[in-house]
Formats: structure tokens, C-alpha cells, sequence
């Protein structure tokens, strides 16, 4: 069979299903430890449920969150030398399948990519955005993997030979882990991309405090609308009795961590419950919610070095707004 024979005869593949059986999360068990430490916390990655999913849309569209549109333009704009710099008959791994607009553009602007494996923890969202993108790209193999990308994860080997691994994590999501955690899932990276692949990734940099801060304090409300969704979710799911009034939205730059920390802060002293168990807040006491680290290139090309990986390219916006990196092995 011939390389075009090949080609044509993967058309007729449905994407691939590998499912690793991922540990579901536990949203009982960790708002309950969340909430009876000291500081209080609660895991950002439980934001996302269908109401939350849709407002963080939202907030990629405000004036003030400028992220997702600057990452976009930037992609459109070096794709040419993204694509020189990792060569033809790549297999994409993208972490975290997201809404799929910056995954078009890779894949569009690839030299034929052979298939692409979104990696992520929810079944039905992976399915969702592979059965998406099959429609988009018949010829690029769709091999899913439902894991947890902070782990390696083993690539599916494609029908047609990749010459390479490229592992996608755009939108700056690493910004979302602590130091420990960003170093344990480059390491992960490496492992995922094998000694002769490439990962691009997707870094927001410091800049202006009062902008930082105004993308995620923005003026219609809708971030603070998506934070105490939480709140609501908890509500509805684990019989908890937040009054959504009685909370606020806060997100303040934090200087000596380089960055943004956001907070769901009790308006007065209270009492919560929460399956049964009651939960006491102080006036003004914080549960902390997320974090999202800004870059300087002297602190990323330490974690990269740190996790075995080296920055080969580096691609910034106009007045150095976001950054994309390329990175390889060291």
C-alpha cells in the first residue's frame, strides 16, 4: 500500500477510544478537606460544570481578558515557523481537549499531521471535542485518551508513522499549578513526548499590575459570576447552603509569587453547611480558589531545565503580552 493509499484507507477509521480508567473526581471528599484546613481551599478544577464551562466562554470574550484572543492571533501569526520548526507527519497531543479553536489552527497550519490525541479526564467532554475535530480534519487520525494529563500518558501509535511527538498545552493552563505541581507535569511532558518530540506551550507574561488585575476583575461581573458558581454547584450537588450574597469574587496580584491569586471571601461571619457538616467563616476569611502564575523567561527556562526540557523557539505578542514556547529534550 502506498502513502496515498494509506492516507485514504485511515479515512474509513472512527476516532479510537483509549480509555485509562482515570480516578473520577472526589468532589465530596475534597471540598470537605478544602474546607476544614487553614488556610480554606477550594480545587479550580471544579469550576467547570456546565454552567461554569459556559461562563468561562464568556470571560474569553470581555474586553478585559485579552489572553485567549492575543494566544490566538499570535498562533495565526508564527504558524508558518511553528510548523518549519517541528516538521512534517507529527502526532499533536493536546492536554485538556478546551473548546478546540487554537487546536484548528495547529492543526490546519501543521505539515500534515498524521493524528492527533487529546488527553483528558472527562469521558464525555474528550468524546465531544474529538468527534468535533474528526469533522474538521477527516484525514488526521483521532486517537483520545481519557487519563489524567498530569501523569504520563502513552501515545496511541497512529496508522501512518509519526516523525514526531508534539505535545499542545495552550492558554497558558500551567499557570493554573504551584511550582511543585508545574514541574512534576513538565516531567510528565517529557515522558509523554519521548526523547525526540517537542512540546508547544502557551505562557502568560508579567506585565502592567493593573491589567493583570483587570482581567480577572472585569467590569460586567462575569468572573466574579463564574468564581462564586462554585458556590452554586456546591449548593446543588452536596447540599451545602451558601448564600451567593453573602460571598465575594477577589482576585489581587501577589508580587512575590508572580501571581494572580483569587479568593471567594466571606462578606461577614457565618455559618455553612455542607452534607450535614457545619462550616465556620470569619468576616473577610478567604477560600483560596485558583492561582494563574505570569512568566519571565528567566523563571520558565529554570522549571523547563529543571524538568530535563530546554527552550528551542520562542515566540512573544506585541509588547510581549503572551508568549508561546517551543521545547525539546535537553
Amino acid at each position: 500500500m502506498n502513502l496515498l493509499d494509506t492516507r485514504l484507507h485511515r479515512l474509513a477509521f472512527a476516532p479510537t477510544l483509549l480509555d485509562l480508567s482515570p480516578t473520577p473526581d472526589d468532589l465530596h471528599g475534597d471540598v470537605l478537606a478544602g474546607l476544614s484546613s487553614a488556610p480554606k481551599t477550594l480545587s479550580s478544577k471544579y469550576f467547570y460544570d456546565e454552567r461554569g464551562s459556559q461562563l468561562f466562554e464568556a470571560i474569553t470574550r470581555q474586553p478585559e481578558y485579552d489572553l485567549t484572543r492575543t494566544e490566538i492571533a499570535l498562533l495565526q501569526h508564527v504558524m508558518p515557523q511553528v510548523r518549519d520548526a517541528v516538521g512534517s507527519d507529527a502526532h499533536v497531543v493536546e492536554y485538556g481537549s478546551g473548546s478546540g479553536r487554537k487546536t484548528q489552527l495547529l492543526l490546519a497550519g501543521l505539515d500534515s499531521p498524521v493524528a492527533y490525541t487529546p488527553v483528558e479526564i472527562s469521558r464525555e467532554m474528550l468524546l465531544d471535542a474529538t468527534h468535533r475535530l474528526a469533522t474538521a480534519f477527516p484525514e488526521v487520525q483521532m486517537l483520545p485518551v481519557c487519563a489524567d494529563f498530569t501523569k504520563p500518558v502513552p501515545v496511541p501509535p497512529s496508522l501512518m508513522p509519526a516523525a514526531r511527538s508534539l505535545v499542545f498545552f495552550p492558554g497558558s493552563t500551567l499557570g493554573n499549578f504551584d511550582d511543585a505541581q508545574s514541574l512534576d507535569l513538565l516531567r510528565a511532558m517529557r515522558e509523554t513526548m519521548g526523547d525526540d518530540g517537542a512540546a508547544l506551550i502557551g505562557l502568560d507574561l508579567v506585565k502592567d499590575v493593573a491589567e493583570m488585575e483587570a482581567a480577572y476583575n472585569d467590569a460586567a461581573g462575569v468572573t466574579a459570576e463564574f468564581t462564586l458558581n462554585l458556590l452554586a454547584r456546591l449548593n446543588r450537588e452536596l447540599d451545602a447552603d451558601f448564600d451567593l450574597e453573602a460571598f465575594a469574587h477577589r482576585a489581587v496580584w501577589s508580587p512575590d509569587n508572580s501571581r494572580i491569586e483569587t479568593a471567594i471571601v466571606s462578606r461577614r461571619a457565618q455559618v455553612v453547611r455542607v452534607v450535614g457538616r457545619r462550616f465556620a467563616f470569619d468576616a473577610d476569611e478567604a477560600i483560596h480558589v485558583e492561582i494563574s502564575h505570569k512568566y519571565t523567561d528567566a523563571y520558565f527556562d529554570e522549571l523547563a531545565r529543571r524538568a530535563g526540557l530546554r527552550v528551542v523557539r520562542r515566540w512573544n505578542a506585541p509588547a510581549d503580552r503572551f508568549g508561546l514556547r517551543l521545547l525539546e529534550v535537553a
